[in-house]
């Protein structure tokens, strides 16, 4: 039988990075979009040749820098779809990849971006990790990586969080770390029943 296909996705700030470690505590296999962006930018990753074609500036010591990116997608405003041209096929490549090699009976797809891509076709389920907007507020901002107006702006291109929940199989809610267990517990079993 094949693996169950939970997507799990969340605004900033909402705790997904902490719902995606109880999935894997639990026996999933989690695949994380950011980290497999990570692998394709590093020195030797996929994305850096074809990105270096589009923009050699783009890439600094064998490795695609983040910041010339941004830079670059500052001054061009069509920088960014085609750099989604070139990483967004990876990306679903590196997916496809993580899930014909997985074992256990579900797998988690931890992707941030995953209404905004249209990638919940390809789920069983999706999960979307929610809090209230003052503590997803307090969350980012507590991090001191980025300012006010930075998460305004990352909040305005992500899909309103009402928006996420109203087209979610299941919540998580991430008020407190035993409510978010609890959550991930419940859908677990769900899932088990559901798929034995």
């Amino acid at each position: 039988m094949s693996a169950f296909r939970l997507g799990l996705t969340g605004s900033i700030g909402m705790g997904k990075s902490t719902a995606a470690k109880m999935f894997a505590d639990a026996g999933c296999d989690v695949w994380d979009a950011d980290a497999a962006v990570h692998r394709l930018y590093a020195p030797g990753g996929a994305a850096v040749a074809p990105l270096a074609a589009l923009h050699p500036e783009a890439v600094v010591d064998g490795a695609v820098s983040r910041p010339a990116l941004k830079a670059w997608i500052d001054a061009d405003p069509s920088a960014l779809a085609r750099i989604e041209q070139v990483v967004h096929p990876l990306v679903a490549a590196d997916r496809d990849d993580f899930a014909a090699r997985s074992t256990a009976p579900v797998t988690v797809f931890d992707i941030p971006l995953l209404f905004e891509n249209g990638t919940e076709a390809q789920m069983d389920a999706v999960a979307v990790v929610s809090a209230p907007a003052q503590v997803q507020r307090d969350r980012v901002l507590a991090r001191g990586t980025m300012t006010e107006a930075q998460f305004e702006s990352i909040l305005a291109k992500q899909m309103p969080d009402a928006d996420k929940r109203a087209r979610a199989d299941y919540i998580i809610r991430s008020t407190s770390f035993a409510q978010t267990q609890a959550d991930v517990d419940r859908i677990l079993q769900e899932i088990g029943q559901s798929h034995a």
